[in-house]
């Protein structure tokens, strides 16, 4: 790969919305290489600790009643709102493919819990850029409904759920978005002076 491709990939990648997806299904071939990749991310003392539930087909219907329950049982009757719960409900619907990003915690706690998350993110990293090499759309969303989706999503001793990666192909152009130089981010290091 040209480090061109790579750059336009990296400065291409968006948040791609479900509302903006479209019908056509992610052929299986393609979550696989797209899951592939999230499982080469860097990884401190080797504990891989990403994990992924996949909703597709029927099974995204169930993860729908799950959040829409989810929001009548936890939000007050007078801050309900229907077009809230119609939106909280739509989405999954509206996706391809809904993937539970969880994380398997080292059960030696062998270093900080932060750095397993950032494993996790990096893997997540990984099936961005691959969605957007794919010409997917993606969007990483952490509502309180699914970070406690512990029952629902069966999770074992020690795993956490981090959000929900939704994944449809999309018809038009990504967003255009600015970010500030980078060199403003960037200083050199140099000793204190006394």
């Amino acid at each position: 790969m040209l480090p061109e491709s790579l750059n336009n990939i990296i400065r291409t990648r968006r948040s791609i919305y479900p509302k903006q997806y479209s019908e056509r299904p992610i052929e299986q071939a393609v979550l696989q290489e797209i899951l592939e990749n999230a499982n080469w991310a860097p990884t401190h003392k080797k504990t891989e600790p990403w994990r992924f539930i996949v909703f597709e087909g029927a099974n995204r219907q169930h993860l729908s009643d799950y959040l829409g329950n989810y929001y009548l049982a936890n939000t007050p009757a007078e801050k309900q709102s229907e077009i809230k719960l119609k939106n909280i409900r739509i989405k999954p619907v509206q996706a391809s493919i809904v993937i539970a990003i969880c994380m398997q915690r080292d059960p030696e706690e062998r270093l900080p819990e932060w750095e397993e998350v950032a494993a996790v993110a990096s893997a997540v990293q990984n099936m961005w850029l691959s969605c957007t090499a794919y010409g997917i759309g993606a969007y990483w969303s952490s509502p309180s409904s699914i970070i406690k989706a512990g029952e629902f999503l069966q999770l074992a001793s020690g795993e956490r759920c981090l959000g929900l990666f939704y994944m449809g192909y999309f018809d038009g152009q990504a967003p255009p978005v600015d970010r500030k130089p980078v060199g403003e981010k960037v200083r050199s290091w140099t000793p204190a002076t006394k």
